[in-house]
C-alpha cells in the first residue's frame, strides 16, 4: 500500500515537472505586440524629435497628442493582437503567462510613471522630468527581456536586454538633447520591432 502511494507521488511529481517543461519550451508569443510596440512607439520618438528640435512648427500641445493617439493606436492594437495570439498553440503554457504578465505589469508601470510625470508638469510646472522617461522605459524593457530569456531559455534575450539597459545609460547622458528621441527611435528598433519579428518566426500556426 506504501509502495502504491510512492508510486503514486512519483508519477505526479513526473507528470508536473514534464508539464513545466512543456511551458518552458512552448514559443513565445508577444512578437507581435513588440512589433507593434517598436513601430508605434518609435515613430512617436521621431515625431517628438522633430518638434523639439523646431524641424517642424507645431504648437507644443502637439507633442501631448501624438503621444495620446500613439498610446491609442497601440492599445487598439494590443486588444487585436491578444485575440490572435489566444488561437495559437501555448498561448496558456507556463512561460507564455508568466511573460506576458511581466510585460503587462511593467507596461502599466511606465504608463502610471507618464501620467505622474505629467501631473508634475501640469500640477508642479516642471516639465523637465519628462526627459527622464526615454531612460525609464528602456530600463523596463531591459528588466522584461531579462525575465523573458529566463522562462524562454533563449540567450539571444538576454543581449536584447543587455542592450535596452545600454540604451537607457545613452538616454540618460543626453537628458536635454533633442536627440534622446531620435536614439530611443532607433532603440525601439532594437528592443522592439526586430526582437518581435525573431519571435514571430518561431510561432506556430493558428488553431483553427
Amino acid at each position: 500500500m506504501i509502495d502504491n502511494h510512492h508510486s503514486a507521488a512519483h508519477d505526479d511529481i513526473a507528470y508536473m515537472r514534464s508539464m513545466a517543461q512543456a511551458g518552458r519550451q512552448a514559443p513565445l508569443l508577444n512578437g507581435p505586440i513588440m512589433v507593434a510596440a517598436g513601430l508605434i512607439f518609435g515613430a512617436a520618438n521621431l515625431a517628438q524629435w522633430a518638434i523639439v528640435s523646431e524641424l517642424v512648427a507645431v504648437e507644443p500641445v502637439v507633442m501631448l497628442w501624438v503621444w495620446l493617439t500613439a498610446g491609442a493606436a497601440f492599445a487598439v492594437a494590443l486588444f487585436f493582437l491578444i485575440r490572435r495570439a489566444s488561437r495559437k498553440p501555448g498561448y496558456g503554457s507556463t512561460g507564455n503567462k508568466a511573460v506576458g504578465a511581466v510585460w503587462s505589469a511593467l507596461g502599466f508601470g511606465i504608463f502610471v510613471m507618464w501620467i505622474s510625470l505629467m501631473a508634475v508638469g501640469f500640477f508642479g510646472g516642471n516639465w523637465e522630468l519628462m526627459w527622464a522617461m526615454p531612460s525609464i522605459v528602456a530600463t523596463t524593457y531591459g528588466t522584461a527581456w531579462m525575465v523573458s530569456a529566463a522562462f524562454s531559455s533563449q540567450r539571444w534575450m538576454t543581449a536584447v536586454g543587455l542592450i535596452s539597459y545600454a540604451g537607457a545609460i545613452a538616454c540618460g547622458a543626453l537628458i536635454g538633447n533633442p536627440a534622446i528621441y531620435l536614439v530611443f527611435s532607433v532603440l525601439m528598433v532594437l528592443a522592439g520591432l526586430v526582437p518581435g519579428l525573431a519571435l514571430m518566426r518561431q510561432e506556430p500556426a493558428e488553431v483553427v
